[in-house]
């Protein structure tokens, strides 16, 4: 998987050449933007019906962009060449990251959002929640961004004779940050996708609808399954490394560093996988919702509140 290969005529190669890592971050760069790019058209020209769930999507097809676009530097690094200024690395670094966190949070919007369409569909609170999905995503944005540059500002700091994207980032090694990034950064929004991935199945499954022919409800499951699928096995290796990183303190063997690496490649490999949840959810989300305004009794109590609230007060 690595290739040793010595250039003395060439002082900006390091040596080493990862043909696997090179690979498959061109296979990212590649499908992931072409995906992404022809995601974001057909979501701009859903001006007519552009729902909650269109805006977050929206705003995850830009963040994969950009971290599909710091990828080509990688690819450059791994093909053996170290000339890159540092600067450069921890703001590809940064961008990377924080794209990396907004596509999780904007990936548990989504599930969240659609758990509350289905469930919640007579609660004019949940309605007027979800409108304002354009202020969540401005607060995602502010927040990964907000959250990431101190990180990398305090590494800058404390980090010296780094090795561009071959070191291991501080958020790594240190308790302060490594806590807040597990849990926040992934745990919480690990538990809120499972939720509501097991709320809007039960949902569906409680459906009087989901037993006629009006609507697949098989598709529905699988748009859930795959929704949850995708977001574990993308970013739940990343965050057991980091567990593991911590553990081992700064005593870190070489295979942690290079399941580190694989395991960050993964990570990126969401920007591939996320047109298949966008499809799912745009065929298949309008079905659901149409199902859940036919749902008997999910929300019996949500409609006798309403009914109260409409009969004159005696």
């Amino acid at each position: 998987m690595w290739n040793n290969i010595t250039n003395p005529n060439n002082n900006n190669s390091t040596g080493h050449v990862n043909i696997f890592l090179v690979c498959m971050y061109s296979f990212i760069f590649v499908v992931g933007f072409l995906f992404n790019l022809l995601a974001l058209v057909f979501f701009f020209y859903q001006t007519k019906s552009r729902s909650q769930t269109i805006v977050y999507m929206t705003n995850l097809a830009i963040a994969d962009v950009l971290l599909i676009l710091t990828l080509p530097m990688r690819i450059y690094y791994n093909l053996g060449f170290d000339d890159l200024p540092q600067w450069l690395c921890d703001v590809l670094g940064l961008v990377l990251k924080a794209n990396m966190y907004g596509s999780i949070f904007l990936l548990t919007c989504i599930c969240f959002d659609r758990c509350m369409a289905v469930t919640f569909h007579m609660s004019t609170r949940v309605s007027e929640g979800r409108r304002k999905a354009p202020l969540v995503c401005l607060g995602i944005w502010m927040l990964t961004f907000g959250a990431s540059v101190p990180i990398y500002l305090s590494q800058r700091k404390h980090v010296s004779n780094k090795d561009c994207f071959h070191s291991l980032p501080v958020y790594a090694t240190n308790l302060a940050v490594v806590l807040p990034t597990l849990f926040l950064g992934f745990g919480i929004p690990l538990v809120i996708m499972l939720i509501c991935s097991w709320g809007l199945a039960r949902a569906v499954r409680r459906s009087s609808v989901a037993k006629t022919n009006l609507v697949d409800s098989r598709k529905i499951q699988r748009m859930i399954a795959t929704s949850l699928f995708i977001f574990i096995l993308s970013f739940l290796p990343y965050h057991a490394i980091l567990v593991l990183l911590y553990l081992y303190g700064e005593n870190i063997p070489y295979p942690m560093q290079a399941a580190y690496r694989y395991s960050l490649m993964v990570a990126c490999f969401n920007t591939v996988l996320d047109p298949v949840a966008y499809y799912f959810t745009t065929d298949t989300f309008r079905r659901s919702v149409d199902m859940g305004r036919r749902m008997i009794p999910l929300n019996s109590q949500n409609s006798d509140s309403n009914h109260r609230s409409r009969m004159p007060n005696s």
